[in-house]
């Protein structure tokens, strides 16, 4: 990026402004790709500290407080120095942090193919039409269903992706229930998960084959490979 078309924050900033560009930043990490529709491709993670939501089978309370302060320009250095073409924004909640918007925006920028994984419980219209938006939906047994922000789903587009953890029947039930009652079918790509050491895999994929349910049956590759071991 030319300084010419660098962002104004960044153009000869004060001390100041440039820490209005900064974000609080967990760990940035190179692996593979565990879920949604990249899932497999070797991706640099940039994890944003803080989440407003504390939902009963998080596996990052880690990110919740932890983090050092970082400048957009050092950020897209460590990316870089992956060489990966995917890169996926998540959490915690990044969107918590407002100049998650710009992150996005210099990654799609500079060539990189974009996701954001987002608790759904934040306003997503501002997201960088490029970016892959990753929007979960908090179902009973998360402990935060009442968070989900409906209006998101007026937003949604067909890159879009909808991800359902599913922790028990009652859980599988009330997301089928979500999808009929907002029309979700045929708007975006839809995803079931089987929440990890709550729900036999099993179980949810012959629910789904039973009701012939149009969505996508997925499980988390990285904690297939890797169990619980934070940033892999």
């Amino acid at each position: 990026m030319t300084p010419s078309s660098a962002p104004a924050l960044e153009r000869g900033a004060s001390g100041a402004d440039r820490r209005l560009a900064r974000l609080r930043i967990n760990e940035i990490f190179h692996s593979l790709q565990g879920e949604a529709d990249a899932v497999g491709h070797r991706t640099v993670f940039v994890r944003l500290t803080g989440c407003p939501l504390r939902c009963r089978y998080c596996d990052t309370e880690y990110a919740f407080h932890a983090g050092e302060w970082l400048e957009l320009e050092a950020i897209l250095e460590r990316v870089g120095s992956y060489a990966a073409t995917h890169v996926c924004v998540t959490g915690g909640e990044p969107l918590a942090q407002p100049n998650c918007l710009g992150l996005l925006t210099r990654l799609c920028d500079a060539g990189y193919q974009v996701s954001l994984e987002t608790s759904g419980a934040l306003d997503v219209s501002a997201v960088d039409p490029r970016v892959d938006r990753v929007i979960d939906v908090k179902t009973p047994e998360s402990g935060e269903s009442e968070r989900n922000r409906l209006e998101n789903l007026a937003q949604l587009v067909g890159r879009d992706q909808l991800k359902f953890v599913i922790g028990s029947r009652a859980d599988y039930d009330w997301s089928v229930a979500f999808l009929t009652e907002h029309a979700l079918v045929g708007r975006c790509r839809i995803l079931f998960s089987p929440s990890h050491g709550r729900l036999d895999p099993a179980h949810l994929a012959q629910w789904i084959l039973d009701d012939r349910l149009p969505v996508r049956f997925q499980l988390q590759l990285h904690k297939i490979l890797w169990g619980d071991v934070p940033g892999r």
